[in-house]
């Protein structure tokens, strides 16, 4: 869901509504500092998680896709645990996409499930029993920097390098879920997602602060063949940050008429999809959104719609690649 302005104000110049809701976040730190606490199933075969400090999103999904790739080249079959945020299965149950809505699953793992074997599980350690039991050589978990069901071996964190951490704050005086150096004491490697200026920017702010080996990417638009220099196009994205997925239409020439953005995970009602397509129509324009929110579109709804797929890129994963190769993999 989208969040507050004052949640991303710098640190050095906290605004007054995040000054008074302070007592508030301390106490969401404690909370969470006391489930991180808990001791986690061991498994017998590497865990590797992929999750922030933010509330939501900051690039944890193209990171997946990326590690499930980068792992495959490397000859590791892993497979992806997910709570499945907005779905009404509880699991464990993998993920098919030919069988399972978004409703049943939540929009992220019926995308990853393209990519690698998912696995939907409120209760993170069976569903990472389930993958073992089906043949995982790995597991990598979404989303879980913060849920101690299991033993991590290599824990990334992700953040939005234009964003950073925003005020520094927690709950909802800002937008984290635990401090920035009690989440950081717990990663291996953090991976800050954005470019070149947003990255410079990041590390001004925040990289005193950051004592684990640091890593950058970008989000780059997949080739696919598609011209888009000048077409006319409505997109409409509901993820963390719209504004970067219309930014990144303009960066490949679209012309972009309108950008409507979307709460993360928003529901395609028939009458919100109506609207969009309605007005489409009026002003001559291609619909065109996410991939990840295209998992979401009504069948029927779907083929009127262009999807932009996006990848990460890593600038230098050698710091993954070392990590890695220490868990055997």
């Amino acid at each position: 869901m989208g969040a507050p302005a004052f949640w991303f104000t710098r640190p050095d110049a906290p605004a007054l509504r995040a000054r008074l809701l302070s007592p508030l976040g301390a106490v969401y730190a404690a909370m969470t500092r006391k489930r991180v606490r808990q001791v986690g199933l061991r498994l017998d075969v590497p865990v590797i998680s992929v999750g922030n400090i933010n509330a939501g999103g900051t690039g944890k999904t193209p990171t997946v896709i990326w590690l499930v790739q980068h792992l495959a080249q490397r000859g590791i079959a892993a497979h992806v645990v997910t709570r499945g945020y907005g779905g009404s299965l509880t699991g464990p149950v993998r993920v098919n996409e030919r069988q399972h809505s978004a409703d049943q699953t939540g929009d992220e793992p019926l995308l990853l499930s393209a990519f690698a074997p998912t696995w939907v599980a409120k209760d993170r350690a069976a569903g990472a029993q389930a993958a073992v039991a089906a043949g995982a050589q790995a597991i990598i978990l979404d989303d879980a920097h913060q849920n101690p069901a299991l033993e991590k071996d290599l824990s990334i964190v992700v953040v939005d390098a234009h964003k950073g951490f925003g005020n520094g704050r927690c709950l909802p005086a800002g937008p984290l879920r635990e401090p920035v150096e009690a989440g950081m004491a717990r990663a291996d490697l953090l991976l800050s997602i954005g470019g070149e200026l947003a990255q410079k920017d990041f590390s001004d702010f925040w990289g005193s602060r950051i004592l684990k080996p640091h890593l950058t990417g970008h989000l780059a638009p997949l080739q696919t063949g598609m011209d888009w220099d000048g077409l006319p196009v409505l997109a409409f994205a509901g993820i963390g940050h719209p504004e970067k997925f219309f930014a990144t239409l303009r960066g490949l020439g679209a012309d972009l008429l309108r950008g409507e953005a979307l709460e993360d995970h928003q529901p395609f009602t028939t009458r919100l999809l109506h609207r969009i397509e309605t007005e489409a129509q009026m002003l001559g324009a291609q619909m065109v959104t996410t991939e990840k929110d295209a998992v979401r579109l009504p069948a029927n709804f779907r083929p009127k719609v262009l999807a932009l797929p996006v990848r990460l890129e890593i600038s230098d994963p050698s710091a993954i690649n070392v990590a890695l190769e220490k868990l055997g993999l």
